[in-house]
């Protein structure tokens, strides 16, 4: 069965350097198949059975540095693209934070830190922000870990909907 890989904290700022040929190596060696990637923020389709715990261990003994891993079914990852309350008129304007859990959400500080533009919808699986200002702008998506009440990661909608053409092909 196919599953979605997102990593959090690689390949930014110079630090945690993880290259998508050793990811897919990684991923191999631990029996992926058909392991495909996706920009260099950790974005990766594969077949297996692979658990983030697995993975997370594995990263940590090839490159010496333990990053959050996230691993979802791709009907899952269908299924939370599809319940997007918002249409996308540019990708980049558009972000789904994946959690780790049900949202604790906290509206009081969503509500202090939003923009008068951002408008966001949260689910029990994501929260959907769009930011038409710019997600390096908003205060709501720099603080949406501590808004969520859960670890998160996040993916602007060009990055999803090129995972739903990964999971497709």
């Amino acid at each position: 069965m196919k599953k979605v890989l997102l990593l959090r904290g690689i390949n930014v700022g110079g630090g945690n350097k993880l290259p998508m040929a050793e990811l897919r190596g990684i991923l191999e060696g631990l029996g992926a198949s058909e392991v495909q990637t996706y920009i260099a923020s950790g974005n990766v389709v594969f077949t297996g059975d692979l658990g983030e715990e697995e993975i997370s261990d594995a990263i940590e003994a090839a490159k010496g540095f333990r990053i959050r891993v996230m691993v979802l079914e791709a009907d899952s990852f269908r299924l939370i693209a599809t319940a997007c309350p918002f249409d996308a008129p540019e990708g980049k304007m558009l972000h789904v934070w994946y959690l780790t859990g049900p949202a604790r959400f906290d509206e009081a500080l969503a509500a202090e830190l939003k923009a008068d533009s951002e408008r966001y919808h949260v689910t029990d699986r994501a929260i959907y922000l769009l930011a038409p200002e710019g997600i390096g702008r908003s205060k709501l998506a720099e603080k949406m870990d501590k808004v969520a009440g859960v670890q998160t990661t996040a993916r602007n909608w060009n990055t999803v909907t090129k995972l739903l053409e990964m999971l497709d092909a």
